[in-house]
């Protein structure tokens, strides 16, 4: 039996706010984690891809973990993207945010390594060992070139301190082969359409979304991300999911997070510059976020204000 608790639901990864001078904004940190509570959101992921980890300095990365531990609540999960360049630093800095009180950490393989199937599932193996806190994997082969096998995945679920899989391949076979194995975790996938993993994953028996899209539309991917018990949760999916497919798109339209950092910064929500050489989208692009936003009265429903000067 597993020792830890499952998060299931909407489980949003935020983006990394800035200031101007590009320092972080730790107040912003605080506004955004109060909005996702408001609305739904089960767990927040800070510093995962959408976050600009790969660009933040180990000192940033440290007082993001620092201050941002002191906002939990009993209503929201905070988890640390804690992947380092090996395992002893990965090792490090799950431990530095299980003692500065994190909910969970996730972790995926090393970039630019392309170390070898069992080589990551030993790795994380090693990093559950370390230290007794949720720990998620994240099975990501577009960002870092290493990808698990299903009965890779199944064998590291039965560690008592994994707690969730997030899946961003586009095979709805191994979604299948994991909801089929029934392993004693929170099975997961990427928000994005373009790899086509949501509907199969809430229909097998997923249990939510790792999604990046709820950092503007958190309400309706508490809705997309909710595990199935009846035919009103299927129905309520379908329809909130076709209505936000454009956004969806619009979201992945980019690298992550450049589309859905850049349209928050002109919607008034915390997120400030991104940390060069990323830059904004085009006006024309961002123009055509905001119409998505207006089309469905987004822009009212949360109170949006734009603001197209906050663009550059």
């Amino acid at each position: 039996m597993k020792m830890h608790d499952k998060p299931t639901g909407s489980f949003v990864a935020l983006i990394t706010p800035m200031n101007e001078d590009g320092t972080i904004d730790i107040s912003g940190f605080k506004n955004l984690i109060q909005f996702q509570q408001e609305n739904g959101t089960s767990a927040v992921l800070i510093m995962g891809s959408t976050g600009e980890v790969s660009m933040l300095t180990t000192d940033e990365k440290k007082q993001i973990i620092s201050e941002t531990s002191k906002m939990k609540s009993e209503k929201i999960k905070i988890y640390f993207g804690c992947t380092g360049n090996n395992t002893e630093s990965t090792i490090e800095m799950v431990k530095f945010a299980k003692n500065q009180g994190a909910d969970g950490a996730i972790i995926a393989a090393p970039s630019y390594v392309c170390a070898s199937r069992e080589n990551i599932k030993d790795y994380v193996l090693e990093v559950c060992d370390s230290t007794d806190l949720p720990i998620g994997f994240y099975n990501n082969p577009p960002r870092i070139n290493t990808d698990l096998h299903w009965n890779d995945l199944i064998e590291i679920s039965k560690h008592p301190n994994m707690v969730v899989l997030k899946e961003s391949t586009a095979r709805v076979g191994q979604v299948a082969q994991m909801c089929l194995a029934k392993p004693d975790i929170s099975i997961m996938c990427c928000c994005s359409p373009n790899l086509g993993l949501i509907v199969p994953t809430m229909s097998l028996g997923g249990h939510g979304t790792a999604n990046m899209t709820g950092n503007i539309i958190p309400k309706e991917l508490s809705i997309i991300s909710k595990p199935w018990e009846n035919y009103a949760d299927a129905t309520k999916f379908k329809d909130e999911y076709l209505k936000n497919l454009d956004i969806l798109h619009f979201a992945y339209s980019s690298i992550n997070p450049v589309p859905i950092k850049t349209l928050m910064r002109a919607i008034g929500l915390p997120a400030g510059p991104l940390r060069k050489p990323l830059k904004p989208i085009s006006k024309a692009s961002l123009n055509a976020g905001i119409e998505l936003l207006s089309k469905l009265s987004l822009d009212k429903s949360y109170g949006y204000k734009i603001n197209m000067n906050k663009v550059a």
